[in-house]
This record gives structure tokens, C-alpha cells and sequence, in this order.
């Protein structure tokens, strides 16, 4: 793989360090350092606890054993922490800083509304930029689509719900196991990835979710879709929504006639295909629209995560004739006071502007293959923990044995080697590699090297 191109460089105040964008790792302690430590009992005191629950006096021992740090500033594909180690970061936030820490094309769009308008009012007297980013996302995703915007992923699919519920009339929904949409309410009664979730709050989400099986292979996509069938033939199923792949639950891909199969099912049983690309669209998963490579224009898609480069908007986009169904006798509304609101308009316009004129979602695809070349020649090695690689472009997922805590042994290694990932799937057994779309392939390569190192030492 070949390096990157340079990104201008960040001076970060009071460390005295410059950050390029695109450089290796840099450590000078031993990742959680004193300074990410004491930020960390600061935290712990004022920010609510989510989580299993430690014992008290294990709460920061825990935070420091999983290797938890405290970023300070970041530009590209470089982050710095409070001790002022230098890492590559393979996380990206979730995924959602596609063109990675402070771009500068998406800076300079910021700024410049920043001088116009910074709020309107919502779509009674909407602003321009907002008209500008509806149209584009238009041409996203066909002639004669319509979108609703929000704030969040999960606030996208909250918007996709109801409308499916407007438009068919059927309030059940059919979603997958080990999926993830959001944990605000309508969203909420979708996850399947961990029932912990769910739990609580069972009688304040719509009891008409059935969950069914996510296909990964042949066998389990004949049940999966004999499963989808049964549901919708009951007659109330509004919406079947889906992952085009499961994002946190791993980076699990379906078989390719997973996504044409669903939504002939939806064709013929009258309800709707909601895909969930809030993970897998704008170019991570190598495509504008994942679901596009297999020939499939859902009925709905969601947007988020990436959409803004950084700053939080996400959208509902659909067919007109769907959309219409908010049209009523009576006002029926989605929407907020940030919903849209300018300043993230204008960063979603610089962003999918970059995205289209730097050639990021095709380099996506194809430096994505290399990379997961490279990784599966390192998990071929004799001696080492068996390995699961899977994923498309830049959206990689590295499964370890399941009930054994080695991703989690493996992901603080390779944090104490430089680079930043997350964890995934139910029982978190996965690395989640999801960089920017930017990245450097010196970076990448570096990654691969510090792999090799790290696995070998958990398997030790």
C-alpha cells in the first residue's frame, strides 16, 4: 500500500506538538498516563455511570485496566491525549468522521456559515443551505425522493418508523438479531444486539417488534428468509428494517441476495424496506449507498454518522409517494429545533462535495480489499488465536474466540502500540476498524505490523 498524501498540520496548545493528519504512533508513556488518569476520576464524578456496575473502589482501576485515555485534540487520522501521545486512529469515531479530525474543506464551509446563519426556523421559514443539502440528498438516492432530517441515527430511524406506520397503517416492525439503531425509544425496540438494553424499558416500547435471525452464510439466510416470510404473511408488518451489514454487531455481511430477497418480500406483502446505512452509506462500506451494489433502492434509508464530517445531522430519505403520508387532514409533525439546522447543513454539503471530488468512496472499496488482504495473511500464521476477518471498504470487523475477553486483551495491546479501535458484536468478540476514508497507507500498514505483534502476544 502506498502512503498518503500530507494534511496541513494542527498545532495543539500547551503540548508544543504538531499534528500532521497522517503520521505513525507516538507514545511518550504508557497509554493510560498519569494525565488521562486523573481527567478520568474527574469524570467519573460528574458524568452519570453507564455499564456493568464495578465495585466503587475498582471503578478507575477498571477504566485504566481497559486502557481508556483521554483525547485532547486530533487532526486526520492522528489524535493526541492529555499525556500527549500521538496515535492513529482506527475508530473514527464510530465511523461517523469519514474524512477524519478536522478537515479543512469541511473548516472552511463551517466557518463561512458560521458568518451567514447559524439557526432558522425549522420548515416554516427554512434556510437555504438546508434547501441546498435536501436536494443533494435527492440525487443520493433517486429522482423524486424526499427526506426528513434529524439530529442523529437513531433520530433517523425514528423517522423512518413513522412513517412506515403512516404510509402502510400496520404498526408491527420485523428487525434482526444482534442489530443496533439507536437507543432513543422507537429505536430502541429494534436493538437485538444486547437484551440488557431492551430490558428495562420493555413496557414503554411497541410490543409489535419480532425480532428474526441475521443471515451470515447459505443456511442461516434459507431460515432467516422463510422467517421474514412467516412474519409479513400475518398481515401487520409496516416495516422490515435491516443492516446492510451488521455494523456494531460486528461487521457481519450477508449473503449477497439478502438485501434483493427482503425487499421482494416487502414488494409483495405491502410493507416497507427500511435500510439502516447509517454505518455502511456515503462511501464507508465502498459505496455511496451499500444497498446500490446489490441492485436494491429500499423504500427508506437512514443517514448519519458521517453525513455532517463531524458536526451531528442525519436524514430519512424516501420515495415522494411514501413521504406523502405525512401529508394530513390534521398536522402530524417530525422535527426539532436543531433538526437541519445551518451550520450542520453546510458541513453535510463540504462533506459529500469532498467525498464525490476526492474519489474517497471508490478508494473505499479498493483500499479496504488490500487491507483485509494484508490483515488475513497476518491470522494465516501458524501459533496464533483463530481469527474471522470480514467487511467491505474501509468497515472491517476481526473476530476473536467468543467467552475468552481476547479482543478486549487485544484491543488494549494495540492501544499501548499506538492505535485507537472499538469493539463489537454481543459479547464485544470483535475489533471494529472503521478509519477514515482519508487514511493514510502508511498508517495502514503500520496497523497490520502492530496486529501481527499485538495477536501474537494474546495468543501467547
Amino acid at each position: 500500500m502506498r502512503a498518503g498524501g500530507p494534511v496541513r498540520g494542527a498545532v495543539i496548545s500547551g503540548s508544543g506538538s504538531r499534528l500532521q493528519g497522517t503520521e505513525l504512533p507516538a507514545l511518550r508513556c504508557a497509554p493510560p498516563g498519569p494525565e488521562s488518569l486523573a481527567w478520568l476520576e474527574r469524570f467519573a464524578r460528574v458524568a452519570a455511570p453507564m455499564g456493568p456496575r464495578p465495585a466503587p473502589a475498582a471503578a478507575l482501576a477498571g477504566r485504566a485496566a481497559a486502557g481508556t485515555i483521554v483525547y485532547q485534540a486530533a487532526k486526520g487520522s492522528n489524535l493526541l491525549d492529555v499525556d500527549g501521545n500521538r496515535f492513529v486512529d482506527l475508530a473514527a469515531g464510530f465511523g461517523s468522521l469519514l474524512l477524519g479530525h478536522d478537515p479543512s474543506s469541511v473548516r472552511l464551509a463551517l466557518e463561512h456559515q458560521s458568518q451567514q446563519l447559524w439557526q432558522a426556523l425549522g420548515d416554516l421559514h427554512p434556510s437555504d443551505v438546508k434547501v441546498r443539502l435536501l436536494e443533494r440528498l435527492a440525487e443520493l438516492h433517486g429522482a423524486g425522493s424526499q427526506s426528513i432530517l434529524g439530529q442523529s441515527g437513531a433520530d433517523a430511524v425514528s423517522a423512518a418508523l413513522k412513517t412506515a406506520l403512516l404510509y402502510t397503517g400496520k404498526p408491527a416492525v420485523i428487525a434482526f438479531g444482534g442489530a443496533y439503531h439507536g437507543l432513543s425509544y422507537g429505536p430502541l425496540a429494534l436493538c437485538g444486539l444486547r437484551e440488557s438494553y431492551r430490558a428495562p424499558f420493555a413496557l414503554q416500547l411497541n410490543p409489535a417488534v419480532r425480532f428474526i435471525e441475521y443471515p451470515t452464510d447459505q443456511a442461516s439466510l434459507g431460515r432467516s428468509l422463510a422467517q421474514a416470510r412467516q412474519e409479513l404473511a400475518r398481515g401487520d408488518v409496516g416495516a422490515l428494517v435491516f443492516e446492510p451489514i451488521l455494523g456494531r454487531g460486528g461487521c457481519l455481511l450477508p449473503p449477497l441476495e439478502f438485501a434483493p430477497a427482503l425487499a421482494e418480500l416487502c414488494r409483495s406483502s405491502g410493507s416497507l424496506l427500511v435500510a439502516d446505512e447509517i454505518w455502511t452509506g456515503l462511501g464507508r462500506a465502498g459505496h455511496w449507498l451499500y444497498t446500490e451494489s446489490q441492485g436494491v433502492q429500499p423504500d427508506l434509508v437512514c443517514l448519519g454518522k458521517g453525513l455532517g464530517g463531524g458536526l451531528p445531522i442525519s436524514a430519512c430519505v424516501g420515495r415522494a409517494e411514501v413521504m406523502a403520508a405525512w401529508s394530513r387532514s390534521e398536522e402530524v409533525v417530525h422535527t426539532s429545533t436543531f433538526a437541519g439546522a445551518p451550520l450542520a447543513c453546510a458541513t453535510a454539503l463540504a462533506t459529500l462535495d469532498a467525498l464525490a471530488q476526492q474519489g474517497l468512496v471508490s478508494r473505499s472499496g479498493e483500499l479496504g480489499a488490500r487491507w483485509l488482504q494484508a490483515l488475513a495473511q497476518v491470522v494465516a500464521r501458524p501459533g496464533l488465536l483463530p481469527c474471522e476477518l470480514r467487511g467491505a471498504g474501509l468497515m472491517l470487523g476481526i473476530e476473536l474466540p467468543r467467552g475468552t475477553g481476547a479482543a478486549l486483551r487485544l484491543c488494549r495491546r494495540l492501544l499501548a502500540q499506538g492505535y485507537v479501535v472499538s469493539l463489537g458484536g454481543g459479547q464485544r468478540e470483535s475489533l471494529v476498524l472503521t478509519p477514515a476514508l482519508n487514511v493514510s497507507e502508511a498508517q495502514l500498514d503500520g496497523f497490520v505490523s502492530a496486529f501481527a505483534d499485538a495477536l501474537a502476544e494474546v495468543s501467547a
